[in-house]
């Protein structure tokens, strides 16, 4: 069981990444694609019938596979590893 200290610090690692994914969204200097991505990840992270740690995990799937895409700008990349490795840090 996770105590209520880590339920709390999840909630704020997942509020400020989708802080950073909400950035990315509307970036109009981002592509189409990218900014999909950063809305779907976001969808993901506010679902309520899933665990912090599973809804991390699947905001972490989808972030990893547009990572790949040649014409993501290098700051959107560095945002999207920072809000991976705050994801990361979230466990069961």
């Amino acid at each position: 069981m996770v105590s209520k200290k880590k339920l709390k610090e999840y909630e704020e690692r997942m509020g400020q990444a989708m802080a950073v994914l909400n950035q990315i969204s509307e970036d109009t200097t981002t592509p189409r694609n990218i900014r999909r991505a950063a809305k779907e990840s976001i969808d993901v992270l506010q679902t309520t019938d899933l665990t912090h740690a599973v809804k991390a995990s699947n905001a972490i799937s989808i972030l990893d596979d547009i990572l790949q895409d040649p014409n993501m700008p290098p700051y959107t990349r560095v945002k999207l590893w920072n809000v991976m490795s705050l994801l990361e840090a979230i466990k069961d």
